[in-house]
C-alpha cells in the first residue's frame, strides 16, 4: 500500500492532529460501521485514498490569505472604479456532515492603493473553500481576508451554491441554490454604490 507524507499541521492543531495511521484507522472504523469489512479487497487500499483525499479536501488549513494577497502591484494610474472577478467555481464541504457544496464565488473591490493579480483572488476563495466550512462563514471569511489585507475602499463577494447534505439526505431536495452575500467597506454603508456593482454581477 502507498502511503505518502501528511501534509503539515497547521499551527492552530499541530498538536493534536492525528498521525497518519491514526486516520487510516479511523476511516477503517467508519467502514466497519457501515456495515462492511475494511480487510476485504475493494476496500483495503480505500483507507489511504480518503486520507489523501483529505490532504486535497482541506489543505486551506495550511495556507495563509495575507501571504497571498500580499503579492500586490500598485494601482494603475488613472483607474479609481471597482475590480470585478467573476464566476470563481469552488468546491467546500460543510463542517455539519463533511458533504460537499460546490458553486460559484463572485468578487468585487474598490482599490485604494493597490491591485493584486486576478489568480490571487481565485486562490483566496481557494483557501477558505478547503476547509470545514459553512457557506455564510465562507463567504464573511472571503470578504474580510480581501478587506483586511488589500485595505480595500470596499469589498461585495457572492457566494452561490448547491449543498448535497440537502440534495442527498435529511430534506432531498435537489435543485436548490443558496446565495450568501457579504459587503464591507463602502459597499456595506453606500446602498446606492452596493446595489450598482450587483447590476454588474448579474450581467
Amino acid at each position: 500500500m502507498l502511503k505518502i507524507k501528511p501534509q503539515p499541521p497547521s499551527a492552530a492543531n499541530s498538536d493534536t492532529r492525528p498521525t497518519y495511521d491514526e486516520a487510516c484507522e479511523a476511516v477503517r472504523t467508519l467502514i466497519r460501521y457501515a456495515g462492511d469489512d475494511p480487510a476485504r479487497e475493494g476496500l483495503v487500499d480505500t483507507p489511504d485514498r480518503v486520507v489523501r483525499s483529505y490532504d486535497e479536501f482541506f489543505q486551506g488549513y495550511n495556507e495563509d490569505p495575507a501571504e497571498i494577497l500580499g503579492r500586490s502591484f500598485a494601482q494603475p494610474e488613472g483607474y479609481q472604479d471597482v475590480v470585478i472577478l467573476r464566476d470563481i467555481p469552488y468546491v467546500a464541504h460543510c463542517e455539519h456532515h463533511i458533504m460537499p457544496f460546490v458553486g460559484k464565488v463572485h468578487i468585487a473591490y474598490l482599490p485604494k492603493h493597490s491591485v493584486v493579480g486576478i489568480s490571487k483572488l481565485a486562490r483566496v476563495v481557494e483557501v477558505f473553500a478547503k476547509r470545514l466550512q459553512i457557506q455564510e462563514k465562507m463567504t464573511a471569511e472571503i470578504a474580510q481576508a480581501i478587506h483586511t489585507h488589500m485595505q480595500t475602499r470596499g469589498v461585495l463577494v457572492v457566494v452561490d451554491g448547491v449543498h448535497e447534505c440537502m440534495t442527498l439526505r435529511g430534506v432531498g431536495k435537489p435543485g436548490v441554490n443558496m446565495v450568501t452575500v457579504q459587503a464591507l467597506g463602502v459597499y456595506a454603508d453606500d446602498l446606492a454604490a452596493r446595489e450598482a456593482v450587483m447590476r454588474l454581477l448579474r450581467s
